[in-house]
């Protein structure tokens, strides 16, 4: 345990951690790592405790396990190296943390120090909470599309389930359908439903469901991979007994490549989702017949969403970046016999960097369209989205004039990722 424990960077977020713990306490009950239950009662005892062991962030390559990041776990079950109590700052000895909660370092015995670390628990925590928080930022993207293209007084014909039928992939009937309802008796829409000369809309707005809907069709098929993942025993080697015999056998369940390419597949899925939120905010601040100038009051002394928008851009481009595949990539370690290694937990921490920077680029978007609506009245969006625009104005207040985005960003951002839009 204290030879693997050898992380570097910045230590897991408290959940990320606790997740980890949680997972491997699992794993361990099921019986096929020839560990003693009071290991398993000693991880429970962290959980309900609220104890949050520091790991750093770095240094698994996803194959033999994730195996200093568990370490870094591990050590703290044996009352060793730093942890901390759950929404403290401030990290402590493990072995002052353990006096205060009562519990008792554990003592480790054969393979136990082996099952402990052996295993994609760090993987299936990180990208698990990151893969959750895409299905939240996805979901509330297709509430911002809609606000984004009645502020444009765009046309909801393009989402007509006909046209959606002759194209039956599941996401695309879903966000065509969410688009509808979410569109539906908008006075805005009304007022411009008769004698529109405009033909069609732009592509981010007309071909949302097409482009969006492979997205989430590729984010299920992630989460069933991850869901699989969670039921499964990962240790190495593994103990069957059927009360009579006693079989070990040695194998490779550790290795991580199922979840190094979901979290790659996420990733480049989320950047896409950036990308065409962020096409939506230029048509939002450069469509100059319907909007202001940059959606703001006084074009020429106001800069209005300008430089939002460009920070937009610059999240997108380093999205592009991290949407390069960590599962392409494969380095031999342990003198060539762990040979091939999937880098997956590389692909997890980059799945949740670039979450941060879609949920900000969708937040941007958010208050652009927001703002958009707001050119319209006294005419209303529809009661959806009139509910929408209430939220958003709950944790970022309704713009009037240059004001300083950043704070506003980060709060509406961290929302999007916990799912308070849905």
């Amino acid at each position: 345990i204290r030879s693997h424990a050898c992380g570097v960077g910045e230590p897991l977020s408290d959940l990320e951690s606790r997740a980890l713990l949680f997972i491997r306490a699992g794993e361990l009950a099921r019986g096929h790592s020839g560990v003693r239950p009071v290991l398993v009662k000693t991880m429970v005892d962290f959980l309900n405790k609220r104890i949050v062991p520091r790991i750093p962030k770095k240094g698994s390559v996803g194959a033999s396990g994730d195996l200093a990041p568990s370490a870094h776990m591990a050590l703290c079950l044996i009352g060793e190296g730093f942890a901390k109590f759950e929404g403290e700052k401030e990290w402590r000895k493990t072995s002052d943390i353990l006096k205060k909660a009562e519990i008792k370092p554990i003592t480790l015995k054969e393979k136990e120090g082996l099952a402990l670390i052996n295993g994609t628990q760090a993987m299936q925590a990180v990208g698990g909470l990151a893969l959750w928080e895409s299905f939240n930022i996805f979901y509330t993207s297709i509430k911002t599309a809609a606000l984004t293209i009645d502020a444009l007084k765009g046309t909801p014909v393009a989402f007509d389930e006909k046209i959606h039928m002759l194209k039956p992939h599941p996401g695309q009937i879903l966000v065509a359908e969410k688009l509808r309802n979410f569109l539906k008796d908008s006075q805005i829409r009304m007022s411009h439903a008769k004698n529109d000369k405009r033909v069609q809309d732009p592509y981010s707005l007309r071909c949302s469901p097409q482009a969006m809907g492979p997205m989430i069709d590729n984010l299920a098929f992630c989460r069933e991979t991850l869901e699989r993942e969670f039921t499964a025993v990962t240790d190495n080697p593994l103990v069957f007994a059927d009360g009579k015999n006693v079989e070990t056998f040695s194998g490779g369940n550790f290795h991580g490549q199922a979840l190094s390419f979901i979290y790659d597949f996420a990733a480049v899925n989320m950047a896409a989702l950036g990308n065409i939120s962020e096409r939506r905010i230029a048509q939002l601040v450069s469509d100059f017949k319907i909007l202001p100038p940059f959606l703001a009051k006084n074009p020429g002394l106001e800069s209005g969403f300008m430089i939002a928008h460009v920070t937009a851009a610059a999240l997108c481009n380093e999205n592009k970046i991290l949407s390069h595949p960590a599962s392409a990539d494969s380095l031999p370690t342990s003198a060539n016999k762990e040979d091939f290694v999937s880098m997956g937990m590389n692909a997890a921490l980059k799945l949740n960097e670039i979450n941060k920077n879609v949920s900000s680029i969708i937040a941007v978007e958010m208050m652009a369209a927001a703002s958009g609506i707001e050119f319209h009245r006294p005419l209303k969006t529809s009661p959806a989205l009139e509910r929408f625009i209430e939220k958003i104005y709950y944790f970022s207040p309704r713009i009037e004039g240059d004001c300083e985005f950043s704070d506003r960003m980060e709060i509406l951002s961290e929302q999007i990722r916990k799912g308070t839009f849905l």
